[in-house]
């Protein structure tokens, strides 16, 4: 087949990529076979654009092939696309000119089962969680000011340059111990099983176990069940960063705490040294309040208990007794002189009714009294015979006297 009439021959037949590109689309395009077709293989690297689109690859045990479904087919899809499943894509295959790349454009997507790996993966995540390996009870909390960061990833790569950078910029002071790891492929399991232990015995404060994100074969070595032990044993925390925030891995759900990406676990191990000044700022004015709070407290509870004391002390009982007695003294002076001004009130009282009473009164008056010689006082001519003898009693003396006549009045 000779090149189509579009393409001009440069010199020395050298042909533009734009060209050669558009001209193999056109050859696609031109395939019947390809303008639909049916794929069947398991996801992998499964990817939701914010766009709406979703990015995928399509694999078998030989060969994989790049494969996107635009946001305007999606309604079709009645489940969540994810790595692991195995489906069945129908749609077109094309070449995308500007990286001459070709790749299936799915228009419709049938699940049709789960991936090996995704079953293997289901198989040990249950095993291991009925084993207690997720319990919370047995995650360790992260210190909150540390010295000493472990990180155990590949020694090149975005993973450690985010991890050192960010960890530089919240505080320098923290020391970076990195063992360089195997994180992908046959014996990157074993390799980050030994990057654990080596960084136990360095009694690092922190570690941090992770990778960039990939494929579901790319992240393999953190689902094997010899580093979830790994992570499980250790009795420095560790925080799993395994991926983007959409991968999940066994040693996520093992670790002591998960963190989305590097970046994110480097800022969840690492404290801020500005924002440590502002803390012990804050600490200090906190803790000087307390302590003035905690004086005045002791000032004012010192005061009631030296007021307690001068109600107590045996000078101050005396003084209290003195002037109970004192008031007492004067209660009764008054209670007295109450009473004396009474008396002599009634004494003035009887002595008039006395003086209204006293013979010596009314004989003043011009009366007399008579008495017989016995002493008895005579009211009636009847207290006396003719011939007794009486005493006649007058205001300034008495009259012996006798009885000579008896004379009634009517």
């Amino acid at each position: 087949m000779g090149l189509p009439v579009s393409i001009k021959r440069p010199v020395k037949n050298a042909y533009t990529v734009s060209d050669l590109n558009r001209y193999i689309k056109n050859m696609f395009s031109q395939d019947f076979v390809l303008k639909s077709v049916k794929v069947s293989g398991e996801v992998s690297n499964c990817k939701y654009h914010s766009s709406g689109h979703i990015y995928f690859t399509l694999k078998d045990e030989n060969a994989s092939l790049a494969c996107v479904m635009f946001a305007s087919n999606r309604s079709g899809l009645g489940f969540t696309l994810s790595d692991g499943l195995k489906v069945e894509a129908e749609g077109r295959v094309d070449v995308y000119e500007r990286n001459g790349s070709y790749q299936l454009y799915a228009t419709k997507i049938l699940r049709a089962g789960a991936g090996d790996l995704y079953l293997r993966y289901e198989t040990l995540k249950k095993e291991l969680e009925e084993r207690g390996m997720f319990a919370a009870e047995y995650k360790s909390p992260l210190p909150r000011y540390i010295r000493t960061l472990g990180v155990v990833t590949a020694s090149t790569g975005a993973a450690v340059r985010d991890i050192i950078n960010i960890t530089r910029r919240r505080n320098p002071y923290v020391q970076i111990i990195l063992h360089p790891a195997q994180v992908q492929g046959d014996g990157a399991a074993e390799s980050i099983v030994r990057g654990i232990h080596d960084l136990e015995s360095r009694h690092v404060d922190v570690m941090i176990v992770g990778r960039g994100g990939g494929s579901i074969e790319d992240l393999w070595a953190f689902n094997e069940e010899t580093v979830a032990q790994a992570i499980f044993d250790s009795p420095v925390p560790i925080i799993s960063a395994v991926g983007h925030e959409t991968d999940f891995t066994i040693a996520d759900f093992v670790a002591d705490m998960r963190a989305p990406t590097p970046s994110a676990a480097a800022e969840l191990a690492v404290y801020e040294a500005d924002r440590l000044d502002s803390d012990m700022s804050l600490l200090r004015d906190r803790l000087e309040s307390a302590m003035y709070e905690h004086i005045r407290r002791g000032r004012e509870r010192t005061e009631r208990l030296a007021l307690s004391l001068k109600t107590v002390s045996p000078s101050n009982r005396l003084i209290q007794k003195r002037t109970y007695a004192m008031n007492l003294e004067d209660r009764i002076e008054t209670a007295m002189k109450g009473l004396m001004t009474r008396k002599r009130h009634m004494l003035e009282m009887y002595i008039t009714k006395l003086k209204g009473l006293s013979p010596l009164d009314k004989l003043n008056q011009g009366y007399t009294v008579a008495v017989s010689g016995c002493g008895v006082r005579m009211r009636r001519i009847e207290d006396a015979e003719i011939g007794d003898t009486y005493r006649l009693y007058l205001s300034n003396g008495y009259l012996d006297s006798r009885v000579e006549g008896k004379h009634e009045q009517e």
